[in-house]
């Protein structure tokens, strides 16, 4: 009997292919989004799970305050990790991880600059789950000078020969190869593709050893999952006890939390160590706008199909009247869903792996189609088509069980419009499918004037055109050299050495306007040489710039010149954290980490963090050490200015390549999570209204169909064409417009929650909400204009033959 009903269905579905055709495609659409977002979902929410002890394993961050500021760094000294394990009887083991990026290695003729290159203490196999191909993991970071290496690595340099025992030189030393690793998931926040011996690294000597200088990411294997909420509670005392070393006193402190692996990506407060975090609120939203526009895609086929049950209403009242009860009926309409959503799904599951590589590119995503194939999501996809099957089928079969038979009969579609509601569910599912789409709409344009406002404000510094190239010692033993040469070229304005952009300004430092405060409060600081400020367009609010002789005093100094002051830069923030204006600070002397140094200018603010915080003390001191050259360009000809560098850089520095990064580009990386989502709820919004138009597209028609002589009528009865399009446009108009009213104040209400978390932004201006329900409003008419005014030239003598 089943099979009866399904052939049924099938052959309904043939005889109405144009509505068959909408419906499907919404269908279709609707999973096909929903699928996409929900793969970008599953790989946000599994960061880590690579990892096998991943619910023992916590982060390590840092809290120190002093001075009444308080910083929150995701790195520690690289003392913490052997205290902690020495210390604390919760941790079974402890390991450090440094990441360097751009560093040169070379194998015979070959170099390449190579990024994700780790130090890590031995036990850092023991920890996470990076799994040897061919090593030992017990002794492949034991001694000095060994190194691990990932296969694609092992491949890129050693082709099929045996790469152990081989040796490497990174960054002019050598490493012997002592591991091969699995290529690292792409869902790892660490993801190494190098990784040499701790005790190879220059900060590995005892005499090192040290609570601060925090550059090392530190993380923490637990015997059990809840050893961490002891730890948190022992910490503070623990640390207090250890004053003398870490010099703390009064209300200055220095202690430490512990973060679950798991919640480091999304939940984290404190910035990543190796690679940006995302944010769990976007995941929400994410999640939201997916389950819409599935939604959206359902709404579709229930409305359609209860409108389009007018038509039917003889069929049905047959099928009564020969004997079918509502389980026939129910059975006929869920096999109709049930064929459709399986194209549906077939359709959305071939789609996918075809459109996830544009995806990819366009979002900046690493996902993967094979996932699709796990028996999880198998599963979830069979729950979902039969979860989409009831919701999609199961009213339009109630509606058509109402229909009394032998009124159906004598009345036709007027009967079972009564039967089946009326107007009232298909109006309310396109104020509801309409509300989401203005709700997105408005959503979007706002995201998007919040992206362009973080790319376009002034931030105190020019990042545009500015190329980054990674340095070593042997380039700075040449610096005058590269600066001489590079500025040859009449569009190249400004070179400088720093040890790191703007945008990777760190702290660990403090600074006391009272000289004998060794401690001071803490503030974050760059070191960098003469022509810092020239290459990145900083202004200086009052003193002087430090010169080349200041930067050569430095090197006095470190070689134990004790008469050496060095002159630095405060910015304006700092100086008035010290009650000067910008011109009583210049001149002053003050305590910058533990030395007496000379503030001989302050620079006017500029934003070296996310504009989700505000702008924050630093000091700008001179140095001889670096790691990247700091190009200004001028921005023209830049093909060529480029391969002018090139050159130039093949000349002085034959050991390593030419590689570089633009400053602007660097910058986007801090707004990661927010690119990323504002790409997706834009693409998610355009499916919405697509979604939502193709229903309304449908429903006009069948509206069309339905008032066919009464159109007739009116025109021979005068009625012109644009009041026949008014007729048929003014019902669905109001519905839009009620849509607006609903989905406008939602978008203004919770678009500015999410603002709310940017220090600097925009404000939500009544023209973004009044463009969004414009837009919609707009398409919606066009949409409805289409079969509108087709019915409208349509030849009322057509439609009244039959009478």
């Amino acid at each position: 009997m089943f099979l009866k009903h399904l052939k049924l269905a099938y052959r309904h579905l043939l005889k109405t292919k144009g509505f068959s055709a909408i419906k499907l495609t919404g269908l279709a659409a609707g999973f096909l989004g929903c699928l996409l977002i929900g793969l970008f979902i599953q790989h946000e929410m599994s960061y880590d799970s690579c990892h096998a002890r991943a619910d023992r394993i916590v982060r390590v961050t840092m809290e120190y305050h002093s001075g009444g500021e308080t910083i929150n760094s995701c790195n520690t000294g690289n003392m913490v990790a052997p205290t902690l394990k020495a210390e604390f009887p919760e941790v079974e083991n402890a390991t450090r991880l440094i990441k360097y990026d751009d560093i040169p290695v070379k194998y015979g003729d070959k170099v390449f600059e190579e990024s994700d290159f780790y130090y890590a203490d031995s036990t850092v196999f023991d920890i996470f789950t990076f799994p040897l191909l061919a090593g030992d993991a017990q002794t492949a970071l034991a001694a000095p000078n060994k190194l691990v290496i990932d296969a694609s690595s092992a491949e890129k340099y050693f082709g099929s020969a045996n790469p152990l025992g081989q040796t490497l030189y990174a960054g002019g030393k050598a490493f012997e190869v002592s591991g091969v690793m699995a290529d690292v998931p792409s869902n790892s926040q660490a993801k190494p593709r190098f990784i040499a011996s701790f005790v190879s690294h220059r900060d590995a000597a005892p005499e090192r050893s040290t609570w601060w200088s925090a550059n090392y990411g530190t993380y923490l294997l637990l015997h059990r999952p809840d050893g961490r909420q002891a730890m948190e509670a022992k910490i503070g005392p623990f640390m207090r006890s250890r004053t003398s070393e870490t010099r703390m006193s009064g209300d200055d402190y220095l202690t430490y939390h512990f973060e679950p692996l798991r919640d480091v990506h999304l939940r984290s407060a404190v910035e990543g160590n190796f690679e940006p975090n995302g944010d769990i609120r976007y995941i929400y939203l994410l999640s939201t706008v997916g389950l819409l526009i599935l939604f959206i895609g359902i709404t579709t086929y229930v409305n359609l199909t209860t409108a389009s049950s007018m038509e039917r209403a003889k069929e049905v009242g047959v099928q009564k009247v020969l004997g079918a009860g509502r389980r026939q009926l129910l059975q006929q309409h869920l096999g109709e869903a049930g064929i459709l959503t399986a194209i549906a799904l077939l359709s959305g599951l071939m789609m996918a792996p075809l459109l996830l590589p544009a995806f990819n590119r366009l979002f900046g995503s690493p996902l993967s189609a094979q996932v699709l194939w796990q028996p999880e999501w198998l599963l979830g996809l069979l729950v979902l088509g039969l979860a989409i099957t009831l919701l999609s089928g199961a009213y339009p079969a109630w509606a058509a069980s109402k229909f009394d038979p032998i009124d159906t009969l004598k009345s036709g579609p007027a009967a079972s419009h009564r039967a089946s509601g009326g107007n009232w569910l298909r109006s309310s599912l396109v104020v509801f499918q309409f509300a989401i789409s203005v709700f997105l709409l408005a959503s979007t344009i706002i995201l998007q004037g919040q992206m362009d406002f973080i790319r376009q404000k002034n931030l105190g510094y020019d990042k545009g055109h500015v190329l980054a190239l990674p340095t070593d010692g042997q380039v700075i033993e040449k610096l005058s050299a590269f600066k001489s040469e590079f500025l040859q070229n009449d569009k190249v304005h400004a070179v400088s050495l720093a040890y790191e952009t703007p945008t990777h300004i760190e702290g660990g430092y403090s600074i006391s306007k009272t000289l004998s405060d060794e401690n001071g409060q803490p503030v974050k600081a760059l070191p960098a040489d003469e022509d810092f400020l020239a290459a990145m367009g900083i202004s200086l609010a009052a003193g002087s710039n430090f010169t080349h002789q200041d930067v050569e005093a430095v090197q006095r100094m470190y070689q134990g010149d004790t008469t050496v002051v060095r002159s630095i830069l405060l910015n304006e923030k700092q100086a008035a954290d010290f009650d000067w204006t910008p011109e009583e600070a210049a001149g002053q002397y003050v305590n910058f980490n533990g030395r007496k140094c000379l503030v001989k200018g302050v620079v006017k603010d500029f934003h070296f963090a996310s504009l989700h915080e505000p702008i924050g003390n630093l000091v700008i001191f001179p140095d001889t050490w670096g790691n990247v050259l700091l190009v200004k360009s001028s921005g023209q000809e830049l093909a060529s200015t480029l391969a002018f560098l090139s050159e130039k850089w093949r000349q002085l520095a034959p050991h390593r390549p030419f590689s570089y990064h633009f400053l602007d580009e660097e910058f986007d990386t801090m707004y990661q999570a927010e690119i990323q989502s504002s790409r997706l709820v834009t693409a998610g919004c355009g499916l919405a209204i697509f979604l939502a138009c193709l229903g309304l597209f449908g429903l006009a028609a069948i509206t069309v169909v339905n008032r066919t002589k009464e159109i007739g009528i009116r025109k021979v009865l005068g009625a012109s064409v644009s009041g026949i399009i008014g007729l048929l446009s003014a019902d669905f108009l109001r519905l839009v417009l009620l849509a607006i009213m609903l989905g406008a104040p939602l978008a203004y209400y919770l678009m500015g929650q999410w603002l709310a978390g940017f220090t600097y932004r925009i404000d939500i201006h009544w023209w973004m909400i009044a463009l969004a329900g414009a837009g919609a409003l707009l398409v919606a008419f066009i949409t409805i204009s289409f079969q509108s005014v087709r019915a409208a030239l349509a030849n009322p003598s057509d439609s009244l033959r039959s009478e």
